[in-house]
């Protein structure tokens, strides 16, 4: 390799919003034993740093037009690593008091990602398709899947238990499902006009 191509596979590779993508995911085992050894304020603490992380490095790329191949792997791979561990984290009940996720939200959680896995497997190598551009409810869904982490960990730290915390369950729920229906029907409106090409 030469060093023309050395340079700008660095280039590529040390970004400022990869490395804030990687920091966020180095952030996850630590928020993992924050909750395991339930210090809920540091747990609290973390997540919220990497929630700011994540705004930073869709800023940073934009500003700096420096998104590149590895961000576009990075970025969802360090969301979904910290939304995975601490949905699982703050379903166990005795990790989570007085509240945890309930196990039926996480279990719809996890189920319509393994979809989508499966989804965008069968693209790629049926098509080699390899952007997956996120619909509108999928962000959403997402925004709330984040909203119900922190929520029940600062509902957590504070010792409250509110009602109302269920309302907002359900509705993480219903766009969970809805986006995942969402991405479903996407991926036939692909393969049909695949087919027909």
């Amino acid at each position: 390799m030469n060093e023309s191509k050395t340079d700008e596979l660095r280039s590529d590779i040390l970004t400022v919003p990869n490395l804030i993508s990687a920091f966020r995911i180095l952030l996850v085992p630590v928020f993992l034993w924050s909750i395991l050894n339930r210090r809920s304020s540091e747990a609290l603490i973390i997540f919220f740093i990497a929630g700011i992380s994540d705004f930073l490095d869709g800023l940073t790329a934009r500003l700096f037009h420096a998104r590149s191949k590895l961000g576009m792997i990075l970025d969802p791979a360090g969301d979904k690593f910290l939304l995975a561990v601490s949905t699982i984290a703050l379903t166990i009940r005795s990790l989570a008091a007085p509240n945890a996720i309930p196990i039926g939200l996480t279990l719809l959680i996890f189920g319509r990602d393994l979809l989508i896995v499966i989804g965008a497997l069968i693209a790629f190598l049926s098509w080699r398709q390899t952007s997956f551009p996120p619909s509108l409810i999928g962000k959403f869904s997402t925004a709330f899947q984040l909203g119900t982490v922190f929520l029940v960990l600062l509902l957590n730290h504070l010792h409250i238990a509110p009602g109302w915390l269920n309302w907002f369950f359900g509705a993480t729920a219903v766009l969970t499902v809805g986006s995942g229906v969402d991405y479903f029907r996407y991926g036939l409106r692909v393969l049909r006009e695949r087919r027909r090409t």
